[in-house]
């Protein structure tokens, strides 16, 4: 049965094994073999994993010559599955007859588990015990077996928790690498959507893989974006985080220009629009990319909907983005320097209203800004049964008893309010955290030169806009450059039967997606 625990002939290699031992760290090395002598590849693989408990060494005694060595990290391996798929059946084989196994493939067919692999370099196995595979080792053969046994140990698919939907699937992401690439394969069953692996991270060896649909992503983006996958030269990467700050355009913009989802549909919309997207081994956060500014204020369930309700609440996106981006800036502006500009019932209610407070307008709204922001940055930290009534409770008391004390008044308590609320109906927290961001300099700017700095401020952010790229994408495309059957997905959503064409920006190949006359006759 065992060819594999046959015993070769000494070599060279077992003379050297004394100074492999002596290297300061043996799993560097990329030409290390495995060595005829098991106690040997013990000794060796103890060395590496010195003062790591998790490591097991499971030995295997058929009888005085025959004997055999399984290494696994608990709790990444299956137990189970090496007890009874593996050495149960391969050792009641050799029991039953010493000679039915004569070479490898006979081997493998004796083992019932779906993947076997050979290998002779101990880098290989290293990378693979890591990676939750068990390996096998027999005394007197310079090959060791690997088997893939690799624990689901992480949590199954749930809800998206970052991007809640009315309509929609309810499965999201999770953190294994091969639940969300399957997860993916169910919505898009085509040969033409492609997986390609990468590994990066000296440390944490994360398994990276870039997903596209081949015909409709251009091929000059793929190019660039394996380029840049290929420079990253780091120690790890526990997160999407990382590798988007390492590839992105500009990585000193406060505009994200990569998507992030942790939900399969989103996903597989933008590969049908010629995006490409980036898993991640250890999350449930998927990079999308290119983007623009549009796509940022667009949510799943726009494309659920019928047209009517997406247009009303894609609109109610455009008007809260501009009051989370302007409404402090020019409350700042008007109370200032332009109090003619407001009718005079208003200007004396606010006038009224700030007569006790100590401080000018700037200082009042950055007061209240950073309340706000602590607030919020608080009710994420605590706990989900505290943290939702801290916040709402924070923000009544402390807004209240502020108002009282005569620290800020009524009229900016409202307005903080209203900017809060408006960030909060932007669907993608990458650019609604930005705008929160370029909020406070306009206020700055809005003290110190009233509506000048205001047009100042805005003038600076479109211009940094309008040169912003996504891997060759411009940041406004669809609007700055024109594409005018690109206008059909961007400030309205015209009905599906309109939209025969794919977003020129992304796929610059099989732009046609449905044939004409797809939409009922109206009579």
């Amino acid at each position: 049965m065992l060819s594999l625990f046959r015993r070769s002939k000494k070599s060279q290699k077992e003379k050297d094994f004394t100074k492999v031992l002596e290297q300061t760290n043996p799993s560097d090395s990329t030409d290390l073999p495995i060595y005829p002598s098991l106690e040997d590849n013990l000794q060796l693989i103890k060395k590496v994993f010195e003062n790591s408990s998790d490591v097991n060494f499971r030995k295997i005694q058929v009888n005085e010559t025959l004997k055999g060595l399984v290494v696994y990290i608990d709790g990444m391996a299956d137990t189970k599955a090496i007890g009874d798929n593996v050495l149960k059946e391969l050792l009641a084989s050799y029991r039953k007859n010493p000679d039915q196994i004569q070479n490898k493939s006979e081997l493998q067919n004796n083992v019932s588990f779906p993947s076997v692999q050979f290998t002779k370099e101990f880098k290989k196995v290293f990378s693979q015990i890591l990676f939750g595979a068990a390996v096998l080792f027999a005394d007197g053969c310079e090959e060791a077996m690997i088997l893939s046994v690799r624990k689901g140990v992480r949590r199954g698919v749930s809800e998206p928790t970052t991007e809640a939907s009315i309509r929609g699937p309810r499965e999201g992401f999770t953190e294994n690498l091969r639940t969300n690439t399957a997860l993916l394969r169910f919505r898009l069953k085509t040969t033409k959507l492609k997986f390609e692996p990468f590994v990066k991270g000296e440390q944490t060896q994360t398994n990276i893989v870039l997903c596209y649909i081949e015909g409709l992503a251009d091929k000059s983006v793929l190019d660039e974006v394996r380029k840049r996958l290929d420079r990253i030269e780091i120690d790890s990467v526990l997160e999407t985080g990382y590798i988007e700050e390492l590839i992105e355009d500009n990585p000193y913009s406060p505009f994200p220009q990569l998507q992030y989802t942790e939900r399969p549909d989103a996903a597989a919309g933008q590969l049908l629009e010629g995006c490409f997207a980036i898993f991640v081994d250890g999350t449930p956060f998927v990079l999308i990319g290119p983007v623009t500014a549009w796509q940022m204020l667009h949510a799943s369930e726009d494309y659920y909907e019928r047209f009517y309700i997406s247009n009303f609440i894609r609109w109610l996106r455009f008007f809260f983005l501009f009051v989370a981006l302007f409404t402090p800036a020019l409350y700042i502006a008007v109370t200032t320097f332009h109090q003619d500009m407001l009718p005079t019932t208003l200007i004396l209610s606010i006038a009224a209203a700030r007569e006790a407070i100590p401080f000018p307008a700037l200082v009042e709204a950055l007061i209240m800004e950073l309340s706000f922001e602590a607030l919020r940055e608080a009710s994420v930290r605590l706990p989900k049964t505290v943290g939702q009534a801290v916040s709402i409770l924070g923000a009544l008391v402390i807004g209240q008893a502020a108002v009282e004390a005569g620290i800020v008044s009524a009229p900016m308590v409202i307005i903080v309010s209203m900017t809060g609320i408006a960030s909060f109906a932007i669907p993608k927290f990458n650019f609604a955290i930005s705008i929160r961001l370029i909020r406070f300099p306009l206020m700055i700017l809005a003290g110190a030169f009233g509506l000048f700095g205001i047009i100042i401020g805005s003038s600076v952010v479109i211009a940094h806009v309008a040169q912003l790229h996504s891997f060759g994408v411009p940041y406004l495309s669809g609007l700055a450059p024109l594409k005018q059957h690109e206008l059909k997905d961007i400030l309205v959503r015209a009905p599906w039967w309109k939209m025969i064409h794919r977003p020129s920006s992304y796929a610059r190949r099989n732009l046609k997606r449905m044939k004409r006359g797809n939409q009922t006759a109206i009579k």
